[in-house]
């Protein structure tokens, strides 16, 4: 279990990518403070690792709330002593023409995808700092890389977790703390399946491997990263797309 006696802390953990990356930290011997809205569905999250012998608390966070965040955080830390992983996973999407977008739904993306992972940083570097090892890894997009049609709130609040992390990493890259991105292609979660079929086909055919990607994907790429054989990788983001986006 290469992540035994480790604490972290996943915001989105309900559902999708969020929910894959709690399991897959747990399974390797991670204690999880698992962050999102919905209580029910954490506290579901939260049987499921204590079944599989894990160790697993529910903070409900709404992390479009600065408070919620602060508050969260604190108590995730009373609790467990520590966080000595971050996944910054949470976030939405508000697709419109920018024409047509309304300044809400350009905020309301820009704060949950890229200014919540800011707050979540903030709260527990000093938690890594002190001990003087930390992995924090954000949950970007292809889509932050390539841009996208339709989606400049979201391409954007990608692309800016993606500066965010490179920032990150210089400035605590001394005190033994790496800060990584993961960059899905196309995965097959409950944002994904709002799409249509045709848009799906059309995705597909952009995939050299040919297959649309897994939650559990993603989460092997964090348990990665996370991990200390990743010790020497620092302010890269890492590619899961089937080979959608190369170079």
């Amino acid at each position: 279990m290469k992540l035994a006696g480790r604490v972290a802390l996943v915001t989105g953990a309900s559902q999708g990518i969020g929910h894959a990356c709690a399991l897959a930290l747990a399974r390797e011997g991670a204690t999880i403070a698992a962050a999102a809205r919905n209580r029910e569905k954490l506290d579901e999250l939260v049987a499921a690792i204590a079944a599989a012998g894990g160790q697993a608390a529910a903070f409900v966070i709404d992390v479009a709330d600065e408070d919620q965040i602060k508050s969260g955080v604190k108590q995730a830390l009373a609790q467990f002593g520590k966080i000595d992983i971050l996944v910054n996973n949470a976030g939405i999407t508000r697709d419109q023409l920018v024409m047509r977008m309304k300044r809400a739904d350009w905020d309301a993306v820009l704060n949950t995808n890229l200014t919540s992972a800011y707050l979540c940083i903030q709260q527990v570097i000093g938690s890594m700092l002190k001990q003087r090892w930390g992995r924090i890894v954000n949950i970007t997009s292809i889509f932050g890389q390539t841009g996208q049609a339709g989606q400049a709130n979201y391409a954007a609040s990608k692309a800016g977790l993606i500066g965010l992390t490179m920032a990150m990493a210089r400035e605590v890259a001394s005190r033994n703390i790496t800060v990584n991105a993961v960059a899905p292609g196309f995965i097959e979660t409950s944002m994904t399946a709002a799409l249509s079929e045709e848009f799906k086909q059309t995705a597909v055919k952009q995939i050299p491997l040919g297959i649309v990607g897994s939650p559990e994907d993603i989460a092997n790429a964090v348990c990665f990263l996370a991990s200390d054989e990743a010790s020497y990788i620092t302010g890269h983001v890492l590619n899961v797309n089937g080979g959608m986006l190369m170079g």
